[in-house]
């Protein structure tokens, strides 16, 4: 069932009362949320203060946990189920995710193609074990058939429609960064299989994706992103950057591994047609942001997200 948050609420929005463990998520539930169990987390860090003036749908939708595995050491990932139809999301967005018992507000990007909730109703999410009250939830105490709620934010996406001008895409990310460019990778994918099984829809350019890790257990979705190159060395390739690697590289990854990403590497795919997606830490984020300002690459052409 869809909820439509009030707009003295939106932004406000902090933890879901037990209501809304049920299957159906009532306005009288999300409104029992209060301003003050928002403003329990105080922390610069907190995600509805970084991204208190971003575009978020109206939409709050009840979710269910139908899948949960251990992606990395550090990392869960999460398959939830959505039915509402009224729940919908562009590649590289977010998600703020409220649970049951938590006063704070978790802020994920969706890893997952737009593809896969259209034709099974269901998001991914990746998750970094912190101490942030949601992480610790989705690491600790998460189980299948969890109930919480989730609604669609962020200006960080790629949706091109049919009739657009191709472009290339040059996707940077860093550690869980990667997140929001593997539903961009996965959507780019979608979109070239459906040119090439039914001769229309949007003509994606090449994809080039640059991934950095502190070592080969911290890169994410591996399989994932080298079975996309595999299955489309025409249009994708990738190159994978380890900093702090200490054991042996298995063979698999040994081609595709190299150490940091430089902003020579990058330089070389800036053209007219590209268009630049980058999300990882502030500092990663912001020095290849003015790299490529630098390089006379135009600000429309550079999308960025930070994560803290």
């Amino acid at each position: 069932m869809a909820v439509v948050i009030p707009a003295l609420l939106r932004g406000f929005v902090g933890a879901i009362c037990a209501q809304a463990a049920s299957s159906r998520l009532t306005p009288s539930a999300l409104r029992h949320l209060t301003l003050s169990s928002v403003m329990k987390s105080k922390r610069k860090t907190d995600h509805l203060e970084r991204t208190a003036d971003v575009v978020r749908r109206e939409v709050v939708s009840a979710a269910k946990v139908c899948g949960a595995a251990d992606e990395s050491p550090s990392v869960k990932r999460l398959r939830l189920l959505v039915a509402d139809k009224d729940f919908s999301f562009k590649a590289g967005q977010w998600v703020d995710f409220f649970i049951p018992g938590v006063s704070v507000v978790g802020g994920f990007s969706i890893c997952s193609s737009p593809r896969l909730l259209e034709q099974e109703r269901m998001i991914e999410l990746a998750v970094k074990y912190t101490n942030h009250p949601p992480a610790l939830w989705i690491h600790n105490q998460c189980t299948l058939d969890s109930e919480v709620a989730m609604r669609v934010g962020g200006e960080f996406f790629f949706d091109p429609q049919p009739a657009d001008a191709s472009r290339n895409l040059v996707l940077i990310a860093g550690g869980v960064g990667i997140n929001p460019l593997l539903s961009i990778l996965r959507h780019a994918a979608d979109l070239h299989r459906e040119r090439a099984n039914k001769g229309r829809g949007y003509e994606i350019g090449t994809i080039r994706l640059f991934y950095s890790a502190k070592n080969t257990s911290e890169l994410l979705f591996k399989k994932n992103i080298l079975d996309l190159v595999n299955e489309f060395p025409e249009k994708i390739a990738c190159s994978l950057h380890v900093t702090k690697q200490t054991t042996q590289i298995s063979a698999e990854l040994k081609p595709y591994i190299t150490g940091r990403i430089t902003e020579k590497e990058i330089g070389y795919h800036i053209s007219r047609e590209t268009l630049f997606y980058i999300c990882g830490p502030p500092p990663m984020t912001d020095f290849f942001s003015k790299e490529l300002e630098s390089s006379h690459v135009p600000k429309e052409h550079i999308y960025f997200e930070k994560w803290w």
